[in-house]
């Protein structure tokens, strides 16, 4: 038939093309109302409600009652089991026959005992494909079990996604039906779905654009809904557009299937361990149909969940895994946050991740994988290289606040020089769906143009899991060689990194931390959370110190590697992105907390083992007589009448010897309390501040002119909507008045000698108080304070302020095994977005000959403006946590002022010392003194010490 042509109105053919194929309008008449034949209904349908999650064996044999589609269950959490009993149709041979499953929640379909498919209305899973073909000898009475969560595929947030979780939510099962689905529709749909997003997304300005919409314009001409045998003439226009080639300079797209599943988030570890089966069993369906579909897959951690509680969909992966389509990629334990973490935890988290990629699938992955984190330290390019990894990639920069990062592929350089190859999907995504806009952003976002001609293209449902489906791939297909798109080439990371490494000589590098301007709340929220995770980074070194020195006197000594092992593993997996941030909801918190307490962290007493009867392990308990200390030597006053002397790492009896110099407690006239021990002098104000902190060798004040240190300040802490996650710059002009409201005031506790301390209580506001012990040792050179704070507030952020009296354009941050200076003025934007930043057990404010440090043991989040050194305390989020930090809070900070600079005045140790006190057993008074190691330079620190483990493939020089 002749059709007259039409004017060129691209806002009118484009809006009929999208009608002719909408979900909404016109579904009478259009093409998408074609999708589906006929149906049929379930034979049986009957359930059973469980509050926990409980495995498919068990499930199986509980009594199930009728259901009614459209009844409610729950509450939220609970799983709801489903029996289906099902005819197909006899007139259905031939057919293509679905169930189609429409619910609130995350399922999973178990046929013949094993999961074969995942089931999410958020993720485009709405089916189960019962037959491609009915034929003669397929069954047509089938028995399935539907497991179904009572969260969704982003937990169960109240009012929007990140709230804290409706414990009463409801959930039921919309439609559960047979089906007969027209495959030729879908085709012709995807045809027409990829045809009108270039129509949309190359532009009014491109040639190319125009040739879709005309094309899309005749293909609706052509095919007539009501007959499938006009779909054949509209797919051959749209195959011959997509057939014209591209050239030869074009970018070309490593699509790689991914799904990005976060270990625990809005929702508990629990329910990731169904989350990984659901995604992953579905992948290893779309392999099967698809030969060229890879997939790739982080986490160690995830995959010993789904080896435990589904062994037989484990064995799968292991098979695809061995064909080369299911990859492992990333090389840790977890996706770890890249920033909090000590730097033995980091190289943990590539030891057992490693290994069990190794022990499990005979490999070592040479890239380390972290979409999802928020920041970089600049110390992971060394701990990559010392565990065999020389790739890296993520895309979370993309989410800066203030400035776009100008790199997509580069080198990135760490403290020491160390490189890795890093790329960054310039579709600022780890969750595409095989869409036009996603690969056209992919090119015009590249930022190495004619430097880099190759970037992945990561697609799938991911953060809640589900992964890549098959209208993906079918969107992919149709465009791999496409005019005026970027090529598409199913790929592997191997294959990306390969192409750029060969292409790399132009490639930029970058030097030193890849620092996340948003989400800097993470470095203080789930105060708790830090505090546990400092506390057993602490016990689990000491303990395998302890150990290290028993092996060293008894070879007989069974050194507890499997325990350790244990204890690691739990502590890495906290360490997860969304856990040691505090990103996540109360009962992720709750978990968090338990495994911290299963390492005997929080209440200070490592685990107990006594091999061959011997007590390696030692308590804080009294009555002690001998004490050992881990780095470098330096007298230490305990918190017994006596003081001792003890080597690098070793043992020393603690002897009743009094210091050169005791501590002197002096209240004075006007109510302060003045405090000294020979190295220090401070003035302790009646409401708890520092009037004056004198450094006295020197005869230098620490403290500026008129100011008082010590200062407790609150801000306003509003963000625009990551609530857990971000402080945002404008909280600055909230600031308060310092706290002053004196509930206690300053008393004498320890009135010098080995000690001396006062404390006091202070009235934050009327639902919050904070109690300090002020304490000054003797010989030590820094006052601590220990912190008690009764916290109840709501979106407020604590802070302590120290103006000292020290001019420096830059400050200095403890980072994994090393440090970093950041800029202390705000010069430029990207001085600026470093209001907020994150630091581990040190800050230092030096100028020529003098400075001070801010020391603490679970405290990461720093701000140093010019003069005024912060600490970040506490913060109040209620979302997704909406209990997050109240109640109780116990820590120590400490202040040291110093001559020369930070490393020569012993900062570090100091720090050290703080962190990981003595830890005290009893022996027999004759016992000597004894040292494993010794130290002749101040500037080195004996970080770990471990019974050696050797990963030979990966290493071959026998490296650990």
């Amino acid at each position: 038939m002749y059709h007259q042509p039409v004017f060129k109105n691209r806002r009118t053919l484009l809006e009929r093309a999208e009608k002719f194929i909408s979900e909404i309008y016109f579904t009478d008449c259009n093409l998408r109302g074609r999708l589906y034949g006929d149906s049929y209904p379930l034979e049986f349908l009957t359930s059973f409600l469980s509050s926990k999650r409980i495995p498919f064996s068990e499930a199986v044999s509980q009594n199930f009652a009728p259901y009614k589609i459209g009844d409610t269950f729950g509450p939220t959490w609970c799983t709801c089991w489903f029996k289906v009993i099902l005819r197909i149709p006899e007139s259905w041979r031939g057919k293509e026959v679905h169930l189609l499953w429409e619910s609130d929640g995350e399922a999973m379909v178990w046929r013949d005992e094993q999961p074969v498919q995942g089931l999410t209305k958020e993720g485009e899973k709405t089916s189960y494909i019962l037959s491609e073909c009915l034929g003669d000898d397929d069954p047509h009475s089938i028995t399935l079990y539907v497991e179904m969560a009572c969260n969704g595929l982003f937990g169960a947030g109240q009012g929007s996604m990140i709230a804290a979780p409706d414990p009463n939510r409801k959930y039921s099962v919309h439609k559960a039906e047979l089906v007969v689905l027209h495959r030729d529709v879908r085709e012709t749909l995807t045809d027409f779905e990829m045809m009108v997003d270039i129509v949309k997304h190359l532009g009014e300005g491109e040639q190319r654009g125009y040739q879709a919409l005309f094309t899309v314009n005749q293909m609706v001409n052509l095919c007539d809904p009501a007959q499938p045998d006009s779909f054949p003439k509209a797919r051959a226009l749209a195959e011959s557009f997509f057939t014209q080639r591209n050239g030869g300079s074009q970018h070309t797209v490593h699509a790689m299937g991914h799904c990005h599943i976060d270990t625990a988030w809005l929702w508990p570890y629990e329910e990731t361990i169904r989350k990984c089966g659901r995604s992953w069993v579905t992948a290893v369906r779309l392999m099967e149909k698809n030969p060229d579909f890879r997939f790739t897959c982080s986490q160690a951690q995830q995959f010993q969940w789904v080896k435990s509680w589904y062994p037989g969909l484990y064995a799968q992966i292991q098979h695809f895994v061995k064909k080369g389509q299911f990859i492992p990629v990333g090389g840790t334990w977890v996706e770890m946050d890249g920033n909090l973490p000590s730097g033995e935890s980091m190289v943990r988290q590539f030891l057992e991740g490693q290994r069990f990629f190794h022990q499990e699938f005979g490999i070592y992955c040479k890239e380390f994988w972290l979409p999802d984190t928020f920041g970089y330290s600049a110390q992971l390019p060394q701990i990559m290289q010392g565990c065999g990894i020389s790739r890296f990639l993520t895309q979370k920069l993309s989410w800066n606040l203030v400035n776009t990062f100008p790199h997509n592929t580069f080198f990135w350089e760490g403290l020491d020089g160390s490189q890795v190859l890093t790329h960054f999907p310039p579709g600022n995504s780890y969750e595409m769906k095989g869409r036009v806009d996603e690969l056209v952003n992919t090119v015009k976002n590249n930022k190495d143009k004619g430097r880099a001609n190759h970037s992945a293209a990561l697609f799938g449902f991911g953060d809640g899991g589900g992964g890549p489906t098959q209208l993906m791939l079918d969107r992919l297909t149709r465009v791999q060689d496409t005019d005026g798109l970027p090529k598409v080439r199913m790929s592997t990371p191997d294959q990306l990194f390969s192409e750029l490494l060969a292409d790399s000589a132009l490639l930029c590098t970058w030097s030193g931390e890849l620092f996340l301007e948003l989400h800097n709340g993470t470095y203080t929220t789930q105060a708790k959370i830090k505090r546990g995770n400092r506390q057993c980074e602490s016990l689990l070194h000491d303990i395998e110190v302890a150990s290290s020195l028993a092996l060293g006197q008894d070879k007989a000594f069974h050194y507890p590697l499997e325990q350790l092992q244990e204890l690691w593993r739990l502590l890495l997996l906290n360490q997860f992105h969304d856990v040691i941030p505090g990103s996540c909801i109360e009962m992720v918190v709750e978990d968090a907390l338990r495994y911290y307490q299963e390492c005997k962290c929080l209440n200070g007493r490592p685990r107990e083992i006594h091999p061959h009867g011997r007590a390696i392990f030692f308590h804080n308990s009294t009555g002690i007589t001998t004490a050992y200390v881990l780095h470098n030597p330096i007298s230490f006053p305990l918190c017994v009448p006596a003081l001792v002397k003890v080597p690098s790492v070793g043992r020393a009896l603690v002897t009743d010897t009094q210091p050169a110099i005791p501590v002197s407690v002096t209240v004075q006239a006007d109510g302060t309390v003045l405090m000294e021990n020979g190295i220090l002098k401070t003035i302790i104000n009646k409401d708890g501040s520092l009037a004056s902190l004198c450094l006295m060798e020197s005869n230098r004040e620490a403290l500026s002119d008129g100011c008082h240190g010590n200062q407790f300040v609150m801000f306003d802490d509003v963000p625009l909507y990551w609530d857990a996650w971000d402080v945002m710059d404008y909280h600055l002009q909230t600031r308060c008045q310092p706290v002053t409201e004196v509930v206690e005031p300053v008393q004498v506790v320890s009135p010098g000698g080995l000690r001396g301390s006062v404390r006091f209580t202070l009235r934050i506001s009327p639902k919050s108080t904070v109690t300090q012990e002020v304490v000054l040792d003797a010989m030590s050179p820094y006052v601590r304070f220990n912190t008690q704070v009764e916290w109840g507030e709501s979106h407020k952020f604590l802070k302590v302020e120290f103006p000292v009296l020290v001019r420096s354009s830059n400050a200095t941050y403890e980072i994994q095994f090393g440090h970093l200076q950041r800029p202390t003025h705000r010069n430029t934007s990207w001085d600026w977005a470093r209001f907020e930043v994150w630091g581990h057990k040190w800050a230092d404010l030096s100028e020529h000959n003098f400075g001070v440090s801010l020391l603490n043991d679970c405290k990461y989040g720093y701000s140093i403006h010019k003069n005024l050194m912060a600490l970040s305390l506490l913060r109040a989020p209620k979302a997704p946590d909406a209990n997050a930090d109240m109640g109780a809070h116990l820590f120590t900070y400490a202040i040291m002022p110093h001559a020369g600079s930070f490393q020569t005045a012993g900062v570090i140790q100091s720090a050290y010392n703080l962190n990981y006190p003595l830890r005290l057993f009893k022996t027999s008074t004759d016992t000597a003194p004894w040292s494993a190691f010794s130290v002749d330079a101040a500037a080195v620190v004996l970080e770990t010490i471990k019974q050696v483990e050797v990963l030979r493939s990966l290493f071959p020089q026998g490296h650990s």
